[in-house]
């Protein structure tokens, strides 16, 4: 089985590619915060989505727009 990627991991291996390791080291917790924000979202999303799903309605660039689009 892979394991997918979510964006942050994807992103904070990007960078770590073009951070020092003291660097790495700076951001380790603005990674983690950030992975925990985005785990939050997906459980989010995923709950108003099966909401929808039972109205029959499920809207996910709607969705998106309403939650992230400022």
């Amino acid at each position: 089985m892979t394991t997918k990627q979510t964006a942050v991991e994807w992103l904070q291996e990007c960078l770590s590619i073009h951070l020092s390791h003291q660097q790495q080291m700076q951001f380790e917790g603005l990674f983690q915060q950030a992975k925990a924000m985005e785990k939050e979202q997906m459980k989010d999303a995923y709950v108003t989505g099966q909401y929808d799903l039972a109205d029959k309605k499920f809207r996910p660039q709607e969705y998106y727009n309403e939650t992230y689009a400022k």
